[in-house]
């Protein structure tokens, strides 16, 4: 089968290099010193044989840094067949650096190809693989030494070097990419290894194995966490185990699955490094799918205390066959709290595109959904986007909106409901701020906002006449992103100007509200796309609000909402201001959806979250 490729070459004629070692040709930084050269009388141990090549292992170099392991590329059969595992062989071929035209975001990889002469020099020889955790283990918190910046993997600028480019020397003790490319092609085994995340749709999955790993949390997943350094932790001890070479089936995975020993071949693929088993592992357990309700409740009676819960509920339509499970977390799990920050609501006409914006029937579907499971009837406030304008599926026309308990509290009177293009203004009045639009759209003409949600503001007052002002976001999602393991660094975090412009929006309106009441209760919530880890997004809104986790005294590795790759990660967030915080707080993730049996299972790839706060 042909292959579209970029071979990099460093000379423009081919030097035929005999009596050359496998650690040789791989070298101690990124690309080899023999890209491009024939190599004769290559001598290796074959270890394992995949469709596309078998690879190879030479003697082992007192230097870490170079691999012993390498691919023979082709698909022939011919040569396929010339070998068997246990073999030990010598060979001509050509060292080539490859990766995909298409994907010049991945890493090279070298590779022999067109091996000839191969002839085998004995065989039924033992197969001796590397034991990670044992014989080399991986660093736990830098990716690469090229993630210049005080947030690292997540620092500003993006994609200000390329690992290509620059071709440092491995520094494999230090940093997670260094570490695997150390053992590029090589044979190696993890024991007990656990799974971070649910299989993708190739079967594919994240795992760490028996040894040393930070940010884990009480499901068995790893969270992103801070270093003691102060340095974004983004868990780079953590692997892809690919397809089995044997072709068998790998199982299905959740967060914590716990699988039998896996023993494969290192390699880089689809722009992550990888291990591909020789053949499927088994599951040796898996985590206990009970999800218990929040223990924090509405209470009816009480003046002060108001409760408040968050979700983006992925494109919820009319007729979307999760809404009744949507319904039943909010409340069974989210116990109905007070006031609901939703994002993710469709239009009536859900994705297709038909002109429809309207979204009073999917809230009155939820609505009505939720009554009957608990009998309690929310009202519900929004306002619609310009047609194909807030980003999000096309034609769903995506938007936030608030579902409120009316015997807890209500909309300010007085103000009109703004219009998709009306800018939300804070006004000075005798009896305090007040909104000239509620709810209102925070300056959703700015280009900050082209083609995402407009974050919807709203002014409530309780029965006894406390105020309270809430903030619901739903910023650019991060398509476009580079791999966190790619040959950019820092990877490419898309669109990051966007939403560092957005979050400066939010915080200038925010500053206005403080500004006219420096004592206003103020609860932003929703989904940010954004890790707070990534420091240069938050510093002007956390200048004037406080995470909620940090108040709440949640756990730094029990924060996240999602599961994506190999971490647990918390992309929404609940941010309060000074005289909320002062008053006292609860909160919790409510893990309905990363903690599903399969990923079939989950109604959103979001989880939602619940809290109780005080307003006066």
């Amino acid at each position: 089968m042909a292959r579209i490729s970029s071979l990099l070459f460093w000379v423009t004629c081919a030097t035929v290099v005999s009596s050359t070692s496998i650690t040789d040709i791989q070298g101690v930084a990124w690309r080899s010193p023999f890209v491009g050269q024939a190599i004769a009388n290559l001598t290796g141990l074959v270890t394992a044989k995949g469709p596309s090549g078998f690879y190879l292992a030479g003697d082992k170099s007192e230097d870490i840094r170079a691999s012993n392991g390498i691919l023979v590329f082709s698909s022939l059969s011919t040569v396929l067949k010339s070998v068997t595992v246990g073999d030990f062989v010598s060979l001509n071929g050509k060292v080539v650096e490859y990766r995909p035209a298409a994907s010049p975001d991945y890493l090279y990889v070298t590779e022999i190809t067109s091996p000839t002469n191969i002839t085998v020099l004995s065989s039924n020889n033992t197969v001796n693989p590397v034991i990670l955790g044992k014989d080399r283990s991986p660093p736990t918190q830098y990716f690469s030494q090229l993630d210049v910046g005080p947030d690292g993997f997540l620092s500003v600028p993006n994609n200000s070097s390329q690992i290509s480019v620059v071709n440092a020397t491995l520094q494999p003790e230090k940093y997670g990419m260094d570490f695997w490319e150390s053992l590029e092609s090589q044979l190696v085994t993890i024991p007990r290894p656990i799974a971070t995340n649910f299989q993708n749709t190739y079967g594919e999955f994240w795992v760490y194995g028996d040894w040393k790993t930070t940010g884990k949390n009480g499901r068995g997943g790893l969270s992103i966490t801070f270093g003691p350094d102060g340095i974004p932790d983004g868990n780079p001890e953590t692997i892809i185990i690919g397809s089995p070479l044997d072709g068998t089936k790998n199982p299905k995975t959740a967060v914590g699955t716990t699988l039998s020993d896996i023993t494969g071949v290192v390699c880089y693929q689809f722009g992550f490094f990888y291990v591909l088993p020789l053949t499927a592992p088994t599951v040796v357990s898996s985590p206990d799918t009970i999800v218990l309700p929040s223990s924090i409740k509405s209470k009816p009676f009480a003046i002060c205390s108001l409760t408040f819960g968050d979700y983006n509920v992925e494109n919820l339509a009319p007729t979307s066959s999760h809404l009744p499970t949507i319904a039943n977390h909010i409340a069974n799990y989210l116990n109905t709290p007070d006031i609901m920050f939703i994002q993710e609501i469709q239009d009536n006409s859900g994705p297709t595109d038909d002109g429809v914006i309207d979204a009073n029937v999917t809230l009155s579907t939820l609505v009505n959904s939720i009554a009957q499971i608990s009998n309690v009837t929310y009202q519900y406030t929004s306002i619609n986007p310009i047609d194909n304008q807030d980003g999000g599926q096309p034609g769903g026309n995506i938007r936030t909106a608030f579902l409120y308990r009316a015997e807890k509290l209500k909309l300010v009177s007085g103000s009109p409901v703004g219009g998709s293009i009306d800018a939300v203004e804070v006004k000075r009045t005798l009896l305090g701020p007040k909104l000239n639009f509620n709810p209102g759209r925070i300056d959703p003409t700015n280009a900050a906002w082209n083609s995402t949600r407009k974050p919807l503001v709203a002014h409530w007052r309780t029965k006894l006449g406390f105020d309270l002002f809430t903030i619901n976001v739903h910023l650019s999602s991060k398509g476009g992103s580079s791999s966190t393991q790619g040959d950019a660094r820092p990877p490419v975090n898309s669109p990051i100007e966007a939403r560092t412009a957005q979050v400066a929006n939010v915080a200038t309106f925010v500053s206005s509200l403080l500004h006219a009441n420096p004592l206003a209760s103020i609860v932003l919530a929703g989904d940010f796309n954004e890790y707070i880890q990534t420091r240069s997004v938050y510093k002007p809104i956390l200048s004037l609000l406080t995470d909620i986790d940090e108040a709440a005294g949640i756990k730094p590795v029990e924060r996240y909402s999602y599961v994506y790759d190999q971490n647990s990660e918390q992309l929404d967030h609940v941010l309060i201001s000074p005289i909320v915080k002062l008053r006292g707080v609860q909160f919790e993730h409510v893990h309905v959806n990363s903690w599903a049996p399969t990923i079939g299972a989950r109604v959103s790839d979001h989880d939602p979250s619940v809290g109780r706060i005080r307003v006066c």
